[in-house]
């Protein structure tokens, strides 16, 4: 792999970046919606109502406000959140680590488990295993996401009140001298319904993806050849079809795990879920400048990196391919 085609794929990618950054920044400036009115008591005076402008520099001009931006920017200060007065990477800091506590564990359980039963399914092609997993795959994969969160949340949750309702600790549990177990397995407690519900619609898609790939190896001139050379079945399957026909699987996980960083916002907001998500719907909800850009420009850096590691991950498992 040449360091020359890396070194123009970071250019590509602070070019590509820097263009969202800037169509973020006016975006957001120029969408209808007033800041200050989500912010301040309505009982403020003109004059102090004045002086809150200025704080916040959305007295100067939109060029002015912009140059101010990209010098903090560089300096990593990515500004003060309108609403809760305090650092934005602060505030990204606390959320993103339960985002991708959640996002990136189930997203591995389901990429694993689709990889394995759609591996199966393509090797037992058109027998009843097979369709029973082609047809639960795609019952899966379109399951619209609130409706199944609400019910498992329904269910478990309030009817059978297995699990909580919401949140990711019991307070009374982690303020008092509780042990390191019963901390960790509090929450666990709170993770498993959100945990399922992501791991359930992700699984159909690696699995319909894997079967698909699957099927496309196995008509290759190699396995053929595998075959006239006496191996066995599983040796075939495993090693020789198997690990060619993860390439497309692995894209799809890479980009599953960037997209992830967003929190999935819909199922973060069903579960209280105190991730990026659901702080990026209150940041746009808000017009929470500071905010809503900081978590749209980790989105997009976080897609071009991920992007960046399938193409490189793609020339290591496949010979191949060279760049």
């Amino acid at each position: 792999m040449r360091l020359q085609y890396i070194l123009a794929k970071f250019i590509e990618i602070a070019v590509i970046f820097f263009v969202i950054l800037t169509m973020l920044f006016f975006l957001f400036r120029l969408s209808p919606g007033d800041p200050i009115s989500k912010v301040v008591d309505p009982m403020l005076t003109p004059e102090d109502m004045a002086h809150m402008i200025s704080q916040m520099g959305l007295d100067k001009p939109l060029w002015e406000q912009y140059v101010i931006y990209l010098k903090n920017f560089v300096t990593g200060n990515f500004g003060v959140s309108f609403h809760y007065g305090e650092p934005v990477s602060r505030i990204i800091g606390e959320r993103l680590g339960w985002t991708i506590l959640l996002f990136t564990t189930a997203t591995f359980l389901a990429a694993l488990a689709g990889v394995w039963l759609g591996k199966v399914a393509a090797w037992n092609k058109g027998k009843r295993m097979d369709n029973v997993m082609s047809i639960s795959a795609l019952v899966c994969y379109t399951l619209f996401i609130p409706w199944f969160a609400l019910l498992l949340l329904w269910i478990m949750g309030f009817k059978v009140g297995l699990f909580p309702l919401g949140g990711v600790l019991s307070p009374e549990l982690w303020v008092g001298d509780s042990s390191t177990l019963v901390k960790l397995l509090d929450l666990i407690h709170h993770m498993v319904l959100p945990l399922l519900t992501l791991f359930i619609i992700n699984l159909g898609s690696y699995l319909l993806l894997m079967r698909s790939s699957m099927l496309s190896v196995l008509k290759e001139d190699y396995i053929i050849t595998a075959r006239a050379k006496g191996l066995s079945e599983k040796v075939i399957r495993d090693k020789h079809a198997a690990k060619n026909a993860a390439l497309p699987v692995i894209t799809s996980v890479g980009l599953s795990l960037a997209f992830s960083i967003n929190g999935g916002a819909l199922t973060e907001q069903i579960f209280t879920w105190p991730g990026i998500g659901r702080e990026l719907i209150f940041a746009v909800s808000n017009n929470d400048y500071p905010l809503a850009q900081a978590c749209f420009l980790l989105i997009a850096l976080v897609v071009l990196v991920a992007n960046l590691i399938v193409d490189l991950l793609y020339a290591w498992l496949d010979p191949r391919i060279t760049y």
